[in-house]
């Protein structure tokens, strides 16, 4: 198979959804598969929607889920922007120039020509082809207008931009996902290849342009992106014909749809890579999860990056849209965090808790991190943790008493519970600290007053949490610690009227 060089072109307008997530791994998977080159490029020409914080953040994300590119754009250690790689700059809003060059190339070969319609003229024509029941096909002048007649209709403050002369025949696609697609002539029109200017910006390249443009410039030679672009690609195939490009390879991926077939949204929950690692999700069952979202090679589902490298072809991508099933995410991340060591595990925790402040855990404290991992086995995601053991890294005073646990763990049976927290609390007070030792004197104290261990464990439990959930009563009381559990005590008897 012939190296393939591919690449990943977000533009900066957020953190990075992960739609655009399985983009960038199908193109790192490619790469590595072939042997080829994967790079990353920021197409930041919609100065309208640009947000340049976002840059950094796709950067963190892609990172994060352990795609590194070979070359394009980076950021350096104070946060500042940076290329590294021989074909940069590598965004698009340092290109200007070269996009500019190109369309000269076009316009004196007379494959481009001048067009001074504003917004409201095209709407007007538009909506008179609508009338008609026709598809909208720009009008094309029967004189293409000359550089003097642009500078005319600029000084007259008229918009002048660029439209490619498209060639009056059909187009044909070959995609490795779709097969042959056919763009009929009679359903092509010239487009704009450069915008207006405005503002005095200067004139920038339209996407389609600037898309062609680097890719070829790049060496990029497999283009692999959403299926929603495929509509577009025809505009992509005339431009690299009139440039005099070669064509490169196609892939156009199915859509990520909901589990009722919508298009994803944030009104089903979340849909940014940076959330799901908010939300305590390990990046390796996030890649694990998003690989197989319109790709499938036999029956196998569980796959580490490196192994998927080995086994992607674009032969196991379908047409179907895809579903972006979370229970099924849920599960694939319990699997990983079964599958993962304490080390992993206590890495991924610490990095979870860099990004969630209000769960009150140290991410700095690496012991106490594993004592918890212990202590909650079995957990499905970090958030798990945190609504298990949270609560005992708060104030002793700050957090509440689930109203229910205390009318049914304490104050039952004229305030049993009660009464069991002030017996243990003096013995708590004296016994080794250890989850070992406050078992064993917890099971001592329920047969001696004929008790089962809840009886014991649970009013405990409230005291010191405020709810019945938190891990094994041993571990609980022993990751707070002694001072901190006979305070909570303190504080639950007296906030009922049953002790000082």
């Amino acid at each position: 198979m012939d190296k393939l060089k591919t690449r990943f072109a977000p533009s900066p307008t957020g953190y990075l959804h992960v739609g655009g997530a399985r983009t960038a791994l199908f193109n790192y998977l490619l790469a590595r598969r072939t042997g080829g080159t994967f790079l990353l490029r920021i197409e930041d020409t919609d100065q309208a929607r640009h947000d340049e914080s976002a840059v950094a953040k796709i950067v963190d994300d892609l990172r994060w889920l352990d795609l590194d590119w070979d070359e394009g754009v980076d950021v350096d250690p104070g946060g500042g922007v940076v290329g590294r790689g021989p074909a940069g700059p590598y965004r698009q809003s340092q290109r200007l120039a070269i996009y500019q060059q190109h369309v000269r190339q076009l316009l004196e070969a007379g494959q481009a020509y001048y067009a001074f319609e504003t917004g409201e003229e095209l709407d007007a024509m538009r909506q008179q082809a609508r009338a008609r029941k026709e598809t909208f096909r720009y009008p094309r002048p029967e004189r293409f207008p000359s550089r003097a007649d642009a500078e005319e209709a600029r000084a007259a403050g008229r918009p002048v931009a660029v439209r490619l002369a498209v060639p009056d025949e059909d187009v044909t696609i070959h995609d490795d996902a779709f097969g042959e697609v056919t763009m009929p002539a009679t359903e092509l029109s010239d487009f704009i290849i450069q915008k207006a200017d405005r503002d005095g910006q200067g004139a920038w390249p339209t996407y389609h342009l600037a898309n062609v443009v680097d890719d070829a410039m790049m060496g990029v030679n497999y283009i692999c992106r959403g299926q929603e672009f495929l509509g577009q690609t025809w505009r992509h195939v005339v431009l690299r014909a009139a440039l005099g490009f070669d064509e490169p390879g196609y892939c156009h991926l199915p859509l990520i749809l909901d589990m009722e077939g919508r298009k994803l949204s944030k009104r089903d929950g979340a849909v940014e890579v940076h959330t799901f690692r908010q939300m305590g999700y390990l990046p390796e069952a996030l890649v694990n999860f998003i690989a197989l979202l319109g790709w499938k090679v036999g029956d196998r589902e569980t796959y580490t990056l490196d192994e998927l490298a080995e086994a992607f072809t674009t032969d196991g991508i379908g047409k179907s849209n895809a579903k972006f099933d979370r229970d099924k995410l849920l599960a694939f991340n319990a699997d990983a965090v079964a599958a993962a060591g304490e080390d992993r595990l206590s890495a991924a925790f610490a990095d979870y808790l860099s990004l969630n402040d209000e769960a009150a855990i140290p991410a700095g404290d690496e012991d106490t991190l594993r004592e918890l991992l212990r202590a909650c086995e079995g957990f499905r995601t970090f958030e798990d943790i945190v609504a298990k053991c949270g609560v005992l890294f708060e104030p002793d005073d700050a957090f509440a008493y689930d109203a229910k646990a205390v009318k049914k763990v304490l104050a039952r049976n004229d305030g049993a519970g009660f009464a069991v927290l002030g017996e243990l609390r003096d013995a708590l007070a004296s016994c080794d600290w250890s989850a070992g030792a406050i078992e064993t004197l917890i099971r001592e104290y329920a047969a001696s007053h004929e008790l089962g261990m809840g009886k014991v464990a649970q009013p405990l439990r409230v005291a010191v949490t405020g709810t019945t959930v938190s891990p094994g009563i041993g571990q609980t009381l022993e990751l707070l610690g002694r001072d901190k559990t006979l305070a909570r005590i303190d504080r639950c008897l007296r906030e009922a009227g049953h002790g000082a």
